[in-house]
């Protein structure tokens, strides 16, 4: 029996809650977490690297559920380039149904106060691992340290705060029960309400390889405040990460006497994969992927459940004028650099009109850009102490043989791909960008998503041609971001209107610290839902209120 009197919300609680709410909907900037490491005890830092030491070539023994069928485990480090040797406890689908089977009406059951107050409890239990997770994101997905740090800890840690407290607040919205009366004349008519916001069922979480945690815990936490119990499939490369918060939720649903199934890690191999029996299974009501648009169209075209899907896109960038094209190129570079474009935020179309740039300067040339901006890239690349960190490593070798195989599509480069050498790791994984060269008539090949080190700039007849050719990219294969360089304020709107019109956000002029890569939590919507690009956003209404169904009943009084 759970013990109620430990699963309220305290007062501290409710502030967060209110503190998140009032952000979400004003959408200012607001983090529970801070994103510095320095924020936190500097001897968790140091013990974080020793525990991740630790796991490796051990079995990974923190996690509740029992009975597995053995151990799996396959993570390739893309810093080491050797296997990290953890291997997780694997269960048959049939083991893990029965465990969500049994777990499921035992947290449907739990008020979405008590609920919200556990879920709370489980991201402060995760903070204290904010260093392991980092070392673990590390040498599974192949971002830097820092990036690993604030993506997988911070970051991620807020996206699902964000979910808890829209999850609290739509389900609180409408009171739990009402005394209905309506005059008859004569007489009132009287009846007893009551309302009921009634989980859907079980959860299957899809992960990915390069942000294991920050593209599940929106999903995972999302379900969880909404009363549906989870099964976390992570990537055969990238478990660990997962691995930590399956643990922490685990350790704090027992703690608060429910069951630690209530949440499963559900790890796999390449070779040997469960996730479509999972996707499959009848009893599986709710699925969260994040991937590439085969499978992610295959989870869209499951019938019978409720899917969101984050996929691929072929991002643009619109350069017509700019007051500072150095400036231009250098945040722009950062963009396209930043983890070797293994982001789904990352541009990759750079549509430039033949006439050129405007600058206060003059006219830049299409030509004179297509230097400015190689220089950029390779400036950074090469840059000493910025270089590594920014580029960091390529998660897998796929990923590398997917590029060359693409090469052949473009006969012209302003630069290309070159290893570059890791002060901290010599067999790291590396690649700087490749930037191809193409005029717009390559329309088959420029609506392609090139995910990695690789960009396209691309000569177009004139302003109107860039911006056509990226609404028809974002309604044809869809789009996450778009970035616009403009100093026209017809133009300006007309790229905000007509982008938008597809389903996809515009950042106009970015510079400095502000890059088309980052998306904020409660304040920036990240995937639309309405564009190839995916279904679902983090974090609308929808990505919460589709969890759950409202149930009214109602009492003739005796």
């Amino acid at each position: 029996m759970m013990n109620t009197t430990q699963t309220a919300l305290q007062a501290n609680e409710k502030e967060v809650l209110t503190n998140a709410m009032e952000h979400l909907h004003n959408r200012t900037y607001f983090s529970q977490f801070p994103e510095s490491p320095k924020a936190y005890d500097e001897a968790s830092i140091t013990e974080g690297e020793k525990q991740f030491h630790a796991r490796l070539n051990q079995n990974y023994s923190g996690l509740f559920e029992t009975n597995s069928k053995g151990w799996v485990g396959e993570e390739v480090s893309p810093f080491l380039q050797v296997g990290l040797g953890i291997t997780y406890p694997a269960f048959s689908t049939a083991q893990l149904i029965q465990y969500a089977q049994e777990s499921a009406p035992i947290w449907a059951a739990v008020s979405v106060e008590q609920r919200a107050a556990i879920l709370l409890d489980s991201l402060e239990q995760i903070k204290l691992r904010f260093s392991e997770l980092a070392y673990a994101t590390m040498h599974t997905t192949g971002q830097s340290f820092m990036m690993s740090f604030q993506a997988s800890g911070p970051h991620a840690l807020d996206r699902a705060l964000e979910t808890i407290a829209l999850g609290h607040h739509e389900i609180s919205r409408f009171a739990n029960q009402a005394t209905w009366k309506k005059n008859m004349g004569k007489f009132d008519l009287v009846l007893e309400k009551n309302y009921k916001a009634m989980a859907k069922g079980t959860g299957l979480l899809i992960g990915c390889s390069t942000f294991p945690t920050w593209n599940t815990l929106p999903g995972l936490y999302a379900n969880l405040i909404t009363g549906n119990n989870c099964i976390a499939k992570p990537h055969p490369k990238a478990i660990y990460p997962m691995a930590i918060v399956v643990e922490e939720l685990q350790k704090v649903f027992v703690k608060h006497q429910l069951p630690a199934t209530i949440v499963q890690l559900a790890p796999d191999t390449i070779a040997a994969p469960i996730t479509k029996e999972l996707c499959e299974n009848p009893y599986i009501t709710l699925v969260d992927y994040t991937g590439g648009n085969a499978f992610g169209n295959y989870v869209e075209s499951l019938t019978g459940k409720t899917v969101f899907t984050e996929k691929a896109g072929v991002n643009s960038v619109i350069i017509d004028s700019t007051n500072d094209i150095q400036q231009t190129a250098q945040n722009l570079a950062f963009s396209l650099s930043l983890y070797s474009g293994q982001m789904c935020t990352a541009p990759q179309n750079i549509y430039v009109a033949e006439s050129g740039i405007q600058t206060p300067e003059g006219t830049v040339s299409f030509e004179e850009f297509k230097g400015i901006l190689a220089n950029a890239i390779t400036g950074l690349a090469n840059h000493p102490k910025a270089g590594a960190g920014t580029l960091a490593a390529i998660q897998n070798d796929q990923t590398l043989k997917n590029i060359q195989h693409q090469l052949s599509n473009f006969s012209e480069y302003a630069c290309k791909a070159e290893t570059i050498q890791n002060p901290e790791f010599e067999n790291a994984r590396t690649q700087t960008i490749s930037l191809a060269v193409s005029d717009s008539s390559n329309k088959e090949n420029l609506l392609k998503e090139y995910f990695g080190p690789f960009a396209i700039l691309v000569k177009t007849k004139d302003f109107d041609e860039s911006l056509q050719i990226a609404n028809e990219s974002a309604k044809q294969k869809g789009a996450i971001t778009c970035l616009a360089y403009c100093t026209n304020e017809e133009k300006m709107k007309l790229i905000e209107d007509t982008m938008n019109k597809a389903f996809t956000p515009v950042s106009f002029n970015l510079s400095g610290a502000a890059f088309v890569n980052q998306h904020a939590a409660f304040s920036d919507f990240h995937v639309t839902g309405g564009n190839p690009a995916g279904n679902a956003s983090f974090t609308d209404p929808n990505f919460v209120n589709q969890r759950f169904i409202w149930v009214g009943n109602r009492y003739m009084k005796q």
